[in-house]
């Protein structure tokens, strides 16, 4: 977008320019249909453009894909993925599961720690009835805060090692980062250990419980 204004009006324009350029959604490279990474640690986050349409993440689908990321699929295909943060049990994952079940739909769903030690029983009914349990960090952090790569591996590892103990079985490598924060660094880590990060394309605010 060119704009010519005037030389009185150059001020103001300045300022909307810059107020412009703060806006998460501007980092995307327009023109060329891909997100130039910031290094700084962001919060996931779309944009509804049009009504029916793809909203637009806050790094495209050509930008996550480079460290094994996505948050829509294949948007020829009319096929709906079902995603659960199972942060907490606040009482309805069982009737969740029994609509799962009865409608044959598999769904995914990413658990922390207090999860599984709370609601073991839960999390094997998920494994046994087919659905993905990914991985959403031991004890729930802000993951874009973390750079060390020991203490990143720490927070998945330590699920997995609950899970396994729990199920009997590997932790799929699926990551979903809490609260959806994360930073590019973190990115690269969950893929160096063969995770595949999920995020989101639409999502309802069920945490606010009443």
């Amino acid at each position: 977008m060119i704009w010519i204004v005037r030389k009185k009006q150059l001020a103001a324009a300045a300022v909307c320019c810059m107020a412009l350029i703060a806006l998460p959604f501007l980092c995307m490279d327009l023109f060329r249909g891909t997100v130039t990474a910031a290094a700084e640690n962001t919060n996931w986050g779309l944009s509804f453009q049009e009504n029916g349409k793809t909203p637009r993440g806050n790094a495209s689908s050509e930008f996550l894909k480079q460290y094994n990321a996505c948050y829509v699929g294949d948007t020829n295909r009319k096929v709906i993925y079902l995603t659960f943060d199972a942060g907490y049990e606040n009482g309805y994952t069982p009737s969740i599961l029994d609509t799962l079940k009865k409608h044959q739909v598999k769904a995914a769903f990413f658990v922390v720690g207090n999860y599984i030690e709370t609601s073991p029983d839960l999390i094997r009914r998920m494994v046994e009835e087919g659905h993905i349990v990914g991985n959403h960090t031991y004890h729930h952090p802000d993951m874009s805060k973390i750079s060390d790569p020991d203490s990143f591996a720490r927070e998945m590892q330590s699920l997995e090692a609950l899970y396994k103990e729990t199920t009997g079985q590997d932790m799929p490598k699926y990551y979903r980062p809490p609260q959806g924060k994360y930073s590019e660094s973190n990115l690269k880590m969950a893929n160096e250990m063969g995770y595949k990060t999920i995020f989101w394309s639409l999502a309802y605010v069920d945490w606010y419980v009443d």
